[in-house]
């Protein structure tokens, strides 16, 4: 895991906590690094999941899962947050079934195979990440231009947001990605 904080021990956390990580741990086959790191501090763990879930799940949205992870990836692959872009890169390829879009939208969205919509939806999130008091309306008319309306602007500048803080926190406390991560949506996945 590699972190200067150390991760909770899950016979210590709260019981809707652990409860929370089984879920993650059953569905994956692992835990997540990034869960036992937040479960450190229970309050946080909730209001950080909370606010993850209803943002990545929203269903009134015109942004797809794939959309939004690839926000991820790249806001993350920007502000050089390694967790990030592997644990989230690992998502967008199952979403996207794109095995090389997370490496490309990490390093340049402006060069990654995605479509005219989704380069909109990237540059709205960096215009977001690294200068949102310029934000205008020349930036929302550019996403009215591919069927995305405010309420879809809020949803891109809410996930840039809640992941900088996300970054800032997974690099600051050194958490890594867990390794399972690097091979997910690369290599199919072995039947049982």
């Amino acid at each position: 895991m590699s972190t200067r904080f150390p991760p909770a021990q899950l016979s210590d956390v709260p019981d809707d906590i652990r409860e929370a990580i089984l879920q993650v741990q059953e569905k994956s086959g692992f835990v997540p690094n990034v869960f036992l790191l937040l479960a450190r501090r229970p309050a946080e763990f909730r209001a950080f999941f909370a606010y993850h879930d209803a943002l990545m799940e929203r269903e009134e949205s015109h942004l797809t899962k794939g959309d939004r992870e690839m926000i991820v990836v790249s806001i993350s692959g920007i502000n050089r947050c390694t967790y990030c872009v592997v644990a989230h890169g690992a998502l967008l390829r199952i979403f996207e079934k794109k095995p090389l879009v997370a490496d490309q939208v990490a390093v340049n969205h402006h060069t990654a195979d995605i479509t005219p919509r989704q380069h909109a939806v990237l540059d709205f999130a960096h215009k977001v990440n690294t200068h949102s008091h310029d934000v205008g309306d020349a930036d929302f008319a550019a996403l009215r231009e591919h069927g995305l309306d405010d309420e879809d602007a809020w949803d891109i500048a809410a996930i840039t947001a809640f992941f900088g803080l996300s970054n800032r926190v997974a690099s600051v406390t050194r958490t890594m990605p867990n390794p399972e991560f690097y091979l997910m949506g690369r290599v199919p996945r072995e039947k049982k």
